[in-house]
């Protein structure tokens, strides 16, 4: 094996509009670094045929497709000899780093970095790091381990009339259940290099980083005190590559519990960030010894990329004539203030892609979506590009042959929500038609396939 590592501070310098409210918030201060980090990977599979990948994770609500195509147009030229299909980006989901795109937020005022300028910025700084990280290629070792690490919780209740609502009340009288399982799984790939020293880690877990979503400041969210914490343990210079698995209905927050977490955090001195922090770092704490007692040198490497077309959600008419409605009454409003004019803009624009979508699906009833597999020795990494709610997830796992299985959403295209049939039946924010390019059926064409591919990269070796 081939192993190349690289990090790089992406915090900008400058005001900035945050991505992952309805509404617009332009950034303050910097409370913590954004950071991306790249890990490049070369080796050969059982049959002897070299593979190749670079595997970036970046603090990001998301990248859509126009930016990571981009991105690897910009290595094209600066790797000669790598295939930059097998480039990947995968994101965090802070909602508290810069909108890359135009058309999420109104037009700020000059002071105000435009997304097309965080874009560009981004770019660079990553299209640097993916170089750097191919280039510092060195032979190494690889351990994997599997841990456990409550972080994620789901976060949509449900109410005695079968209704769902995210973040909803649970000391409600009509309270029933939370809607789904949480996976409290902790995957983890270290690498080691020529003399056995721990050099970075890909920490895999299902919950997005998204503890302080509202704040008006520059922040990594919760990796930045689990970057912090795993550093303190295993050295300043590791590396650490955070892959959040499919959590679409996943959150930090507790909707249960709520008042004994907050009451030990307060008896603790610490903020509901660090707890997280200390959690992820203990857990791999205790993988550590037993990593490095199992590290090999000459794992079967295997890296598969192809485009499945999931079937689209279709816009029924109902919906069709609701988005209509929408938009009309959106329309007629005045708003008060800025911060209304921006969540007018935003459901302005949700209900016009609504609207959109439905003249566009007869012609394009699939959603080419771009998956890749990989085979490090007893692990699979399986990547989507959605907000996949946890049961996609946990069916892969199920049915996976490999003995870890390391799933990454958000990575290569920001694809909105995939929701489950409970969900949709369930309705509010994460399962409603505006959410979802894809619904149930899409999400059991992606597990099948995905499945189908890990089996095809076990069977060939």
């Amino acid at each position: 094996m081939q192993i190349g590592w690289a990090a790089a501070d992406v915090t900008p310098d400058r005001p900035v509009l945050l991505q992952g409210q309805f509404y617009a918030r332009v950034s303050e201060s910097v409370n913590d670094p954004l950071t991306a980090t790249a890990l490049a990977l070369e080796g050969v599979d059982g049959e002897g045929a070299a593979h190749q990948a670079i595997l970036i994770s970046c603090d990001l609500v998301g990248i859509e497709k126009v930016h990571h195509d981009a991105l690897r147009e910009r290595v094209r030229p600066r790797l000669s000899g790598f295939d930059v299909e097998r480039l990947i980006v995968n994101c965090t989901h802070t909602h508290t780093a810069p909108t890359l795109s135009e058309n999420w937020y109104p037009e700020q005022g000059p002071g105000v970095t435009a997304p097309a300028e965080s874009a560009e910025f981004l770019l660079g700084r990553l299209a640097d790091l993916a170089a750097e990280a191919w280039q510092s290629r060195r032979p190494g070792g690889l351990s994997w381990a599997f841990g456990q690490a409550v972080v994620g919780h789901n976060r949509r209740a449900v109410y005695a009339d079968g209704s769902a609502k995210m973040y909803g009340q649970t000391d409600a009288p009509g309270f029933e259940c939370l809607e789904g399982y949480e996976d409290h799984s902790l995957n983890v790939l270290f690498t080691w290099d020529e003399d056995e020293n721990l050099t970075g880690m890909v920490v895999n877990l299902a919950c997005p980083s998204q503890v302080t979503e509202n704040a008006c400041y520059v922040s990594a969210d919760y990796w930045h005190e689990a970057r912090a914490e795993l550093r303190k343990d295993h050295g300043r210079g590791i590396f650490i590559l955070p892959q959040c698995s499919p959590a679409g209905d996943q959150s930090p927050h507790f909707l249960i519990y709520k008042k004994e977490e907050a009451y030990m955090r307060e008896r603790l001195g610490l903020t509901e960030r660090e707890v997280i922090g200390k959690k992820i770092a203990t857990a791999v704490a205790e993988l550590v010894p037993s990593a490095h007692a199992a590290i090999e040198t000459d794992a079967v490497f295997h890296h598969a990329v192809r485009t499945v077309d999931l079937p689209r959600r279709m816009v029924t008419d109902a919906e069709l004539e609701a988005a209509r409605a929408e938009c009309a009454r959106l329309e007629a409003q005045t708003p008060r203030n800025e911060r209304d004019a921006s969540f007018r803009h935003s459901h302005l624009r949700r209900n016009r892609d609504v609207m959109a979508r439905c003249e566009r699906q007869k012609s394009e009833p699939s959603y080419p979506m771009e998956l890749h597999v990989l085979r490090i020795g007893d692990v699979a990494v399986a990547t989507n590009p959605f907000e996949l709610f946890l049961d996609f997830g946990l069916r892969i796992k199920a049915r996976s042959k490999a003995l870890q299985t390391f799933l990454v959403q958000l990575a290569g295209d920001y694809a909105g929500y995939l929701p489950t049939a409970r969900a949709i039946a369930g309705r509010s924010y994460g399962a409603e038609v505006a959410s979802n390019l894809i619904g149930p059926e899409g999400g059991r064409v992606l597990v099948d396939t995905t499945v189908a591919e890990i089996e095809r990269l076990w069977g060939a070796v």
